[in-house]
């Protein structure tokens, strides 16, 4: 056991998990005022369903020894995780730490349906996920599985995490459904100032997120970390040269969703390349993801906040580059390409080709099965009304008839408080 590790695990661990609280900022600042809360709740809840779920069972199915598709349930209920040593940290902390990893990936998959997903079904079915087609992603690739055993490389999650909830959410928006208004009104995010702040959370716990895989305080957590601020800050320089030459006008939410291309293109190449390798993938990686989110806008494929091509495109892109540039002399594992091994390409492309088609086929079948519970999407009252007041009772800012909209959808206000209300805006 090491206090160093440890104490660098304790803190990567805080990192990450503030990471969802991040993306809620994220993806709130993106959508309409009427929907913001309901938007940032979608990453909230994950919080707490996702986590008791990790505790009691994902942990288990994910990291037990099992078989080489998924765990057993030999650590169900926590049993027989504890002080332990897991390698130089206590068990129960790595535990927390890959629980964190869980949480936000399951959140990630909102963004493609916020403005139009009934929360309640949205809840079950990423309760129903994250034990279905999570844990048996993390057990191939983490927990000793066929991919683990091939020699796929995933550092931090691009496959497990950004692969993965990539393509859940192309399957949600698809079965959801288009908003009601979506290409005959104008969807602008209310508070872009909120996606900037989001992003730069993002880019602080990502350093946990990266850094932290390296499960100890050593030299390749230093060297993720270098490779976790380089990658973006190239994606970011790729992005605002596209949008001058595209539009003459750099946007702050390109900026903000440059940063997250980079960040995930890195994640599974962070612990596995140089740092000018970093700068080289992030740059790369813009250029995809630029052109898929500008490709998306003219179809009718309505990804909200475009989850697939920052997530879906940006995580396959990181993870097959990975197989270009990693190299054994930083991490001794294994080359890529570029440093002689062209065979690791070929396994970085079988590790996303399997999660792709696992999570898309499972993601659809959980969702068609949470529409026979309940309906998916709000009916067209509540989703013209906004979701924040007829989904939750809330608004997420006090206007003209802010504060009685929000009293008129409280069971427990009484008439004089409903009254007083009506003076105070009088």
């Amino acid at each position: 056991m090491s206090a160093a590790d440890t104490s660098w695990m304790l803190i990567s661990t805080a990192l990450v998990l503030l990471m969802t609280p991040a993306l809620a900022f994220f993806y709130g600042g993106l959508v309409r005022s009427k929907n913001a809360l309901n938007t940032m709740m979608m990453s909230f809840i994950s919080l707490g369903f996702v986590g008791v779920l990790w505790a009691t069972v994902v942990y288990s199915l994910s990291f037990g020894t099992g078989s080489d598709y998924l765990g057993d349930l030999s650590f169900l209920g926590l049993n027989g995780v504890g002080l332990e040593e897991k390698g130089t940290i206590p068990h129960i902390l790595f535990m927390c730490y890959q629980g964190t990893f869980c949480i936000i990936t399951a959140a990630l998959i909102s963004g493609a349906i916020v403005e139009r997903m009934r929360f309640s079904a949205y809840v079950l079915f990423i309760s129903l996920w994250v034990v279905v087609v999570y844990a048996p992603i993390a057990h191939w690739v983490w927990g000793g599985g066929f991919l683990a055993k091939l020699g796929a490389l995933d550092f931090a999650g691009g496959t497990v995490v950004h692969v993965n909830a990539g393509v859940a959410a192309l399957v949600a928006a698809l079965v959801v459904g288009r908003r009601r208004d979506f290409k005959s009104a104008a969807l602008l995010p209310h508070n872009v100032p909120f996606t900037l702040l989001g992003a730069g959370l993002l880019w602080f716990g990502w350093f946990g997120f990266n850094a932290g895989s390296a499960l100890a305080a050593n030299g390749i957590a230093s060297l993720a970390f270098a490779t976790t601020m380089l990658a973006p800050a190239g994606t970011l320089v790729v992005w605002t040269l596209l949008d001058a030459v595209r539009q003459s006008k750099p946007t702050a939410v390109g900026c903000a969703t440059a940063i997250v291309v980079g960040l995930v293109a890195v994640t599974p190449a962070a612990g596995f390349i140089g740092p000018m390798s970093a700068i080289a993938l992030g740059a790369i990686a813009a250029v995809p993801s630029y052109f898929g989110l500008l490709w998306r806008a003219r179809t009718q494929l309505d990804d909200s906040l475009d989850v697939v091509a920052a997530h879906g495109v940006g995580g396959t892109v990181g993870a097959l580059l990975t197989g270009v540039f990693a190299q054994k002399g930083l991490n001794g594992v294994a080359d890529g390409l570029l440093f002689g091994n062209p065979a690791q390409l070929g396994i970085q492309a079988v590790a996303v080709g399997s999660a792709l088609l696992y999570s898309g086929v499972m993601s659809f079948v959980l969702l068609k099965m949470v529409g026979l519970v309940f309906t998916l999407r709000a009916d067209d009252a509540s989703e013209s009304e906004g979701l924040d007041t007829s989904l939750h009772g809330e608004e997420a800012y006090v206007h003209a008839g802010g504060s009685v909209a929000m009293l008129s959808h409280s069971t427990d206000v009484s008439a004089p408080a409903r009254e007083l209300a009506f003076r105070t805006q009088g």
